[in-house]
């Protein structure tokens, strides 16, 4: 998908910003039908009806929801580790999390990527001048980049339609808010008057799950539906088995012998010329043997093409150590490069946070370049390996690196206070034992 791209030097005008919108338009039906796919709502379910009641099955085996569900459950299953030098900063930090419920934020964010192939965040200060975070799916905004080699956001558009279906929305720059609207004919004004913010960059920040932008079962989108209907025509061929005709040759029947065949299910037929009489069901030739191997073969594509271990596998629960890695690698390979891309939002994220002055002091507002991202890949922990591992780091490494090696640490900055902490009443107790005052009774004296 191309960025769309004007120049940074030259004014957004009315016509620039309808050309713009018809861009962002043009868009719209492939999110819908991604999210649709996402949702199960699959091709296979709009197709023509079969002829004649012919059996129509339309099952759908939603691929596209596992995909998305299991390469999120491991990238971000375990919520992301963020932790600055400064105590006072990363207590800072926490606060804003907790107030904008950050962790799920994130994974809602995470979601909407593997379904879009981007998705966009927005910052913007509540009544109380705190900083708050959300999540926009690619159908509620978009961004316009400049012409510079680093193409960086120039605009953010956060577009509405009102009762009348006249379009309006905001302008987002990085000073502030523009207020745009059309008239009956179509016509697009932007307001000269703006509302401003102090995040020193553009408050909608785009996250890609690729550099392509592409949503992670797109590339098997065919695939999936040729399953859904292999499967679907499998399900047919069931129910025409259940309802084969009976075809009764060399003789006529009359209803009370229908009838007698039907409750008894019994047929006796008398004839002098017993090679003239045939009864057997109608069925048409027999694919099973070919439509299982079709089912199969998709369903290994449908895991080997996206990348997205099938976890679901008899064979992968009894997978440990070396080779449960060699079965995680390839959503492995994923994970990584969905995290850089991730990384780069969230540093733009931290930013802004950091620019606001209620947040923290000018003076610390290049401190978010300190701020250390931990990735954690949700898949079960064997914390005595991993504790034996931070063990043997001991002495050649830091204890804050040490301890980013343990999944039962949450928060690397917390538990270094903690044992700090945990030292000094320690050291405080023993003082305070080898200071104790001496008391000798008068017995004691006398002995």
């Amino acid at each position: 998908m191309e960025l769309i791209i004007h120049p940074k030097n030259e004014e957004l005008t009315g016509e620039k910003l309808r050309e713009y919108l018809n861009i962002y338009y043009t868009r719209l039906p492939r999110y819908i039908k991604l999210m649709n796919m996402y949702r199960g709502e699959h091709e296979i379910l709009i197709q023509d009806s079969k002829p004649n009641n012919k059996p129509d099955n339309r099952l759908v085996v939603n691929f596209a929801k596992y995909i998305v569900d299991t390469l999120n459950g491991y990238f971000i299953g375990n919520p992301i580790k963020t932790a600055h030098e400064d105590a006072s900063i990363s207590d800072k930090m926490k606060e804003i999390a907790k107030r904008n419920n950050q962790n799920d934020n994130n994974a809602e964010l995470s979601k909407l990527c593997s379904i879009y192939g981007h998705a966009y965040e927005y910052l913007y200060q509540d009544e109380d001048a705190n900083t708050r975070v959300t999540y926009l799916s690619p159908e509620e905004a978009f961004v316009i980049y400049d012409d510079t080699i680093q193409q960086d956001v120039l605009f953010g558009i956060y577009p509405m339609t009102d009762e009348d279906k006249k379009e309006h929305g905001y302008i987002y720059t990085d000073y502030g808010r523009h207020y745009y609207y059309s008239d009956s004919k179509g016509q697009l004004y932007i307001e000269d008057e703006f509302e401003e913010h102090y995040f020193g960059d553009v408050p909608i920040i785009e996250y890609i799950e690729n550099a392509e932008r592409q949503a992670t079962f797109e590339n098997v989108e065919t695939l999936i539906n040729a399953y859904d209907k292999a499967i679907s025509e499998k399900a047919n061929d069931v129910d025409y088995f259940a309802d084969a005709y009976l075809a009764v040759l060399g003789v006529e029947l009359d209803d009370e012998t229908l009838e007698n065949i039907r409750n008894n299910r019994i047929i006796n037929l008398k004839s002098y010329d017993p090679g003239g009489q045939n009864v057997h069901f109608l069925d048409k030739p027999n694919a099973d043997t070919t439509q299982e191997n079709l089912i199969e073969r998709l369903e290994k594509l449908i895991f080997q093409i996206s990348m997205v271990s099938n976890i679901n596998d008899e064979s992968f629960g009894a997978s440990s150590g070396i080779a449960l890695q060699y079965k995680l690698q390839s959503m492995e390979n994923l994970s990584l490069m969905k995290e850089r891309k991730f990384q780069a939002g969230m540093m733009k994220r931290f930013k802004m946070i950091f620019n606001i002055p209620t947040n923290f002091p000018q003076s610390n507002k290049d401190d978010y370049i300190n701020i250390d991202f931990s990735f954690t890949r949700n898949i079960p922990a064997n914390v005595l390996e991993e504790a034996q591992t931070a063990q043997m780091l001991s002495g050649i490494v830091s204890d804050y690196t040490k301890l980013n090696t343990l999944s039962i640490v949450d928060n690397v900055q917390d538990e270094l206070e903690r044992i700090e902490n945990q030292e000094a009443d320690s050291a405080f107790n023993i003082f305070a034992e080898l200071n104790k005052p001496l008391v000798q009774d008068d017995e004691q004296l006398l002995e």
